[in-house]
C-alpha cells in the first residue's frame, strides 16, 4: 500500500522511523498502566488508534513483546537510534496500530477522549479529570 495524501504523519526523535496514515484516528487516549508507565519513563502514555491498513512506516523498528493482563499479546515499536517509542500492536486487534502522540509531527491535533487504568496513576501526573 502507497499512503497518499495521509492525514497523520510522524516519527522517531532521530528521523530513523518514520510513518504516514491516511486513517482517521478510531479512539485517542492516556493509559496510567504500569506497563506504560515504564515504557515511556513518565507517569502515563498518550496514543490513538489507527487501521494497520492505512498506515505505512519507514525505517527499521525494533521491537519489545509483552503479555498483557488481557491475555494478548503486545508488541511495542521503538527507534533502535534513539530509543523513541512509535507504535504498538495489541494481538487482539490486529488489523489496528497504535500511534503514540508524541512522535506525531502535529501533536497539536491529539485530543484524548479517554484515561484508561487511571487507578494506577500517580498524584504527581495529572491527566485532564474531564478526560
Amino acid at each position: 500500500m502507497k499512503t497518499t495524501n495521509p492525514s497523520i504523519t510522524g516519527g522517531c526523535a532521530c528521523g530513523a522511523i518514520s510513518y504516514a496514515s491516511t486513517s482517521t484516528p478510531l479512539f485517542s487516549f492516556h493509559c496510567q498502566c504500569r506497563a506504560c508507565q515504564k515504557m515511556t519513563g513518565t507517569g502515563h502514555s498518550s496514543a490513538f488508534i489507527c487501521r494497520d491498513a492505512e498506515t505505512e512506516f519507514s525505517g527499521q523498528l525494533t521491537w519489545f513483546e509483552r503479555q498483557a493482563p488481557s491475555g494478548n499479546v503486545v508488541k511495542q515499536g521503538f527507534c533502535a537510534t534513539c530509543g523513541s517509542p512509535v507504535v504498538n500492536r495489541n494481538s487482539g486487534y490486529p488489523d489496528k496500530v497504535y500511534l503514540t502522540a508524541g512522535s506525531m509531527n502535529e501533536p497539536s491535533g491529539f485530543k484524548p477522549q479517554k484515561v484508561v487504568h487511571r487507578d494506577e496513576g500517580h498524584a504527581w501526573d495529572l491527566v485532564d479529570p474531564e478526560v
